[in-house]
């Protein structure tokens, strides 16, 4: 009986965790593992108050380095950009906003990973490659511009897969 169970043991072990896991069930390095880095969730986004709708700009938070697509100051975030939402298993469920190909999102739905992610691909390049990050397409950080010029700032991109 101990050999059978070490068997079952192994084969779901052979089975990536975020295919055999929940969001919750993961540990803090795994869950930070599914960030793909393409920093979409960074990006300034307006909501209509009477639809509910988002829009994303091309207009990135002030803590992100828009090079690497990576927070500058991680750890202190949300002491320095108190609207920065830490990302949960319960917030992520009742997130409408974050972006289709959001690994988070798609663990949430049932869904697995693309293929261009880093957990598959091996190369934290890869989102880079595939065009998913906000490399290269962010215009300005929120501090260098007003409120009136963020609106005008408004983006399809991120909602592309």
């Amino acid at each position: 009986m101990a050999a059978v169970d070490a068997k079952r043991d192994d084969e779901s072990e052979s089975v990536p965790f975020w295919r055999r896991k929940s969001l919750a069930q993961m540990s803090d390095a795994e869950w930070e593992s599914l960030c793909d880095g393409c920093a979409r969730c960074c990006l300034v986004k307006l909501e209509d108050e009477d639809t509910s709708e988002v829009a994303y700009t091309d207009v990135a938070c002030t803590l992100l380095d828009a090079g690497t697509c990576r927070c500058r100051d991680y750890e202190s975030r949300q002491a320095k950009v108190p609207d920065c939402v830490r990302l949960t298993p319960e917030v992520v469920e009742g997130l409408t906003w974050l972006p289709h190909t959001c690994a988070y999102r798609l663990i949430a739905e049932g869904r697995d990973l693309p293929a261009w992610h880093p957990l598959l691909t091996g190369d934290p390049d890869s989102v880079h490659a595939a065009g998913i990050s906000v490399r290269g397409r962010v215009s300005a950080s929120e501090d260098e511009v007003g409120l009136v010029e963020i609106v005008a700032r408004v983006v399809e991109w991120p909602w592309e897969e």
